[in-house]
């Protein structure tokens, strides 16, 4: 049976519906998609629970890789049975197939299976947009990075580290110090075992770093400021313990001369041209060995509420997929 998630309501992952859907046919510039993997993201555990709002009722999720089983008029980027993924576009992507419009359709390489593109697309898109544009990473840069050993820091430190940077990975328990040195992190620390501003001035000879990705937000953002030299750059990019406090202008200079930004994904994936590009240059990296696509738990479609528990949860080691 084909079937699609959806809310009603936002709270925990009890929330999630099960319903049943019949294929569509395209209307003018969509294909239809029969859905082989979907990403699963911060992003639609904090959409579901609220703290990110959306319209409801709603469906759930923003990637999926597959295949083009029918296309509307007007469709010249894409044919029936093409491999392809996506990310954003219209919220949705939880469910066995789906209408989505063909201009953000990606073809996938031969290198990639549907589960890798699943797992890699949307947190890869992330990693370039954060090493290449909100800080031009490179030889001698000194990166702090939360959540080292995740899902998107299974991208980031490996990227970064081929760019020349020395990489300072964070993580929050002891288990997953030995995956972030794996990965190529040259320091792990252990949020709340240590000092961190301190440890991060005493690995870099009192220079601390160029530049904070810091995902997790109000718990760690004053020890995320206290860890950059001066004319750093704190990059913010998500909240998973809650939103930071507001920041005085003036806490900027005094820290010397900080620079804060808050980064998101639409802003650096929605113009088609750049999104194509983000796309190839994920796919180049997988290509080359830079980057590889890690998938800790493939769930049934019909159990997306288990695998938002899980990521809540703090379960996992990397990508978390659903599978139709």
């Amino acid at each position: 049976m084909s079937i699609a998630i959806r809310l009603t309501q936002t709270g925990g992952p009890n929330v999630l519906i099960v319903e049943p859907i019949t294929e569509a046919r395209p209307a003018q510039g969509e294909v239809w998609i029969e859905q082989e993997a979907i990403g699963v993201n911060v992003l639609d555990v904090t959409q579901r629970n609220g703290s990110v709002p959306i319209l409801l009722p709603s469906g759930l999720g923003l990637e999926a890789a597959g295949r083009v089983a029918a296309i509307g008029l007007d469709v010249a980027n894409v044919a029936v049975g093409d491999r392809v993924a996506y990310i954003l576009g219209p919220i949705g992507s939880y469910a066995s197939g789906r209408l989505y419009p063909a201009e953000r359709l990606v073809r996938l390489p031969d290198v990639l299976s549907a589960d890798n593109a699943a797992a890699i697309l949307f947190k890869g898109v992330t990693a370039h947009y954060l090493l290449h544009s909100t800080y031009a990473v490179g030889p001698g840069t000194i990166v702090l990075l939360y959540g080292a050993a995740g899902a998107l820091g299974q991208i980031m430190v490996p990227w970064a580290k081929s760019l020349g940077a020395f990489v300072i990975g964070v993580v929050s328990k002891e288990a997953s110090v030995e995956r972030a040195r794996a990965l190529g992190c040259d320091a792990v620390l252990i949020w709340g075992a240590c000092d961190l501003p301190a440890e991060v001035a005493r690995l870099t000879d009192g220079q601390k770093a160029h530049v904070v990705y810091d995902g997790i937000g109000k718990l760690t953002f004053a020890a995320s400021l206290d860890s950059l030299r001066p004319r750093g750059l704190m990059v913010s990019f998500g909240a998973s313990s809650g939103s930071p406090e507001p920041v005085a202008v003036g806490t900027l200079n005094a820290k010397g001369s900080l620079f804060l930004t808050r980064p998101g994904l639409g802003a650096h994936a929605t113009d088609l041209v750049e999104y194509r590009q983000r796309a190839d240059a994920v796919f180049g990296a997988v290509k080359a060995g830079v980057i590889k696509p890690a998938t800790w738990k493939a769930f049934p479609l019909s159990d997306a509420a288990a695998a938002h528990a899980a990521l809540e949860g703090g379960q996992s080691a990397g990508a978390i997929l659903l599978k139709p």
